[in-house]
């Protein structure tokens, strides 16, 4: 299997982040995570890594606004002219409603226009990685043009989170999103998001669109991140009304429960009948993430996998979320192994 991955990655690492209550903790969504990847992978045999190149802007734009990336670019030498008095991370203290969409001219006031919360932190390396880690995923889709049956994104920074124009939930270019749209100019699409949380990027980018399917299986908003978005009546717009599923999961859900769920979303894009998968692969859905309230196991995910790879269909796997460090690495080969095989 060809893997995609970028060291440009540790340049994103912010020293913290704040947690709900205003508590301040190290920064969950760190290169780490990647380390403990790629050890595991480094221990079986059929993985390529390869470095991405670089497809340039046009592809981010076909799905993320000008402005905001302009925002993302400048952002940090804007911060460190500004004297802030704790220059480490830029991360807003107040932030937009889109019920009054005005931008404000403030650098801080762009940065709560375009942040969705507390989670986005930008540093000097923040741009630079997530152009890294778009490019992981469109060469991954490139990959599966060619022939490949399955390519997988190491990508770090996420972005399932990340809108048209707004980050959030650690992401800032929406990864899964950009192969997408690259890949709906050679036949239809369906995305697939098994991450913990909603993908609302995700769903708020294609969310008009009837040409590129897209499921989401995550906890219940209700009662998790995002909160405001992943609501099973949400069932699209316009061209795109009834081409976008949410499939809400309570807390604890297990195994047996998860599983059940997924045949639902998998019947949809049977119905569909895409020309191409792309998989928004989370492994916060793990029993022991410190992030989660759901419960799959390791076997679980490998079955989640093995599920998911039945379609048959040209596959883009794209890295999400998953914190729990220490089980990420035999998570994440459960999950792969099942489209190499």
């Amino acid at each position: 299997m060809k893997i995609f991955y970028s060291e440009t990655h540790r340049r994103h690492n912010p020293p913290f982040e704040i947690f709900d209550g205003g508590l301040r903790v190290p920064y969950l969504e760190n290169p780490d995570r990647m380390d403990r990847i790629l050890a595991a992978l480094h221990r079986v045999g059929w993985t390529e890594i390869y470095e991405p190149s670089d497809f340039g802007l046009d592809p981010i734009l076909a799905v993320h606004d000008r402005e905001y990336l302009d925002f993302l670019a400048s952002a940090w030498t804007e911060w460190l002219a500004s004297a802030p008095q704790d220059p480490s991370t830029l991360i807003p203290a107040t932030f937009a409603l889109r019920r009054q969409p005005r931008k404000p001219a403030s650098l801080l006031g762009r940065a709560g226009y375009y942040i969705m919360d507390l989670s986005a932190c930008i540093v000097e390396g923040t741009y630079p990685a997530a152009l890294a880690s778009a490019n992981c995923a469109l060469n991954a889709a490139q990959a599966v043009t060619e022939g490949e049956r399955s390519a997988f994104a190491l990508c770090r920074p996420p972005g399932h989170h990340a809108g048209r124009d707004y980050a959030g939930g650690y992401c800032f270019i929406n990864n899964a999103a950009v192969a997408a749209d690259w890949l709906s100019a050679k036949g239809r699409v369906a995305i697939l998001d098994v991450d913990y949380h909603a993908g609302n990027g995700t769903q708020g980018i294609f969310y008009e669109r009837g040409d590129v399917l897209t499921i989401s299986i995550h906890a219940d908003p209700n009662f998790e991140y995002p909160h405001f978005i992943g609501f099973a009546e949400e069932r699209g717009k316009g061209q795109g009304l009834g081409f976008h599923h949410n499939f809400p999961l309570s807390a604890g859900t297990g195994d047996a429960e998860y599983l059940h769920m997924l045949d639902s979303a998998l019947a949809v894009i049977r119905e569909f009948a895409p020309a191409f998968l792309v998989i928004s692969a989370g492994m916060d859905i793990y029993a022991d993430d410190p992030l989660g309230t759901i419960k799959v196991s390791t076997q679980g995910i490998g079955e989640i996998g093995r599920r998911i790879a039945s379609l048959g269909l040209p596959s883009v796997i794209v890295m999400e979320g998953g914190y729990a460090n220490e089980a990420l690495g035999r998570n994440i080969l459960a999950f792969l192994s099942n489209f190499n095989s």
